[in-house]
């Protein structure tokens, strides 16, 4: 249905900050993403994020969600690529990544995506991907020039034309296991753009980095409305409930 799953997250948001979970089907299988969604889901996450950059078939995205929809949260597909598809998913974040000099990833890969989109009957929610600094596999496998660390109005400045663009969601991106989150600086200054511009309910969607409660603290001090933890919860799950806390009440460790 047209609008439902980002209906709830608008919904969701209005009463708090929004949490989501990364899995990625090629570092995880059925079993071990419906425990993990699970978990995910008593430690307060909102959604499931399924994607992944490299080597995912659509066999294994499939069945990784099946498994994670066990949890009752919505199971919304991350693509990496096409193959990146799932009918069972609730919905995709169909997007289109800004600052890739490929127009591949800015055009193409869109239109090709809008029709399986459609065959697959998934949910589309307009989403605009910005990768900051570091970028990882997805920067380097989209052609994409991260925005510097140090450049908050350029961060700032893409979260605008996104917004000005149609995106439900913006995403600033520091790419999977980044040395260092998105800087608050940039969050800040982005956030204050889209409220100046009139883009209060576009939801503003941070990942990459982010391993500690002060970090998912100080991203949500800044304005960022939507935290995506992924690597996180591959190698410290445990430790995913505080962070998730943080981020929703905005305070770290005392």
């Amino acid at each position: 249905m047209r609008g439902r799953v980002l209906s709830y997250l608008r919904e969701r948001r209005r009463r708090s900050r929004l949490h989501f979970t990364l899995i990625d089907p090629d570092k995880t299988g059925p079993g071990e993403a419906r425990e993990l969604a699970g978990r995910a889901a008593k430690a307060g996450s909102d959604a499931i994020l399924v994607g992944g950059s490299l080597g995912v078939l659509e066999s294994e995205t499939e069945a990784v969600v099946k498994e994670a929809k066990k949890s009752g949260l919505p199971v919304i597909l991350f693509p990496g690529g096409l193959t990146n598809a799932a009918k069972s998913a609730d919905a995709v974040l169909f997007m289109t990544i800004l600052n890739s000099d490929d127009p591949y990833y800015t055009g193409i890969i869109q239109v090709q995506g809008a029709l399986l989109t459609l065959k697959l009957g998934l949910e589309a929610i307009p989403t605009v991907y910005v990768i900051v600094g570091y970028g990882g596999a997805a920067g380097f496998m989209a052609r994409a020039r991260p925005v510097p660390y140090e450049k908050p109005e350029l961060v700032a400045a893409h979260a605008l034309a996104g917004a000005m663009m149609g995106a439900a969601i913006v995403y600033l991106e520091a790419g999977s296991g980044a040395p260092r989150p998105v800087p608050p600086e940039s969050v800040a200054l982005s956030k204050k753009l889209l409220l100046k511009a009139g883009y209060d309910d576009v939801i503003l969607t941070v990942g990459g980095g982010v391993r500690t409660p002060e970090a998912a603290a100080s991203l949500a001090e800044a304005g960022a409305d939507a935290l995506v933890t992924g690597t996180l919860v591959e190698e410290d799950v445990g430790s995913l409930p505080e962070v998730i806390e943080a981020f929703k009440s905005g305070r770290g460790r005392s």
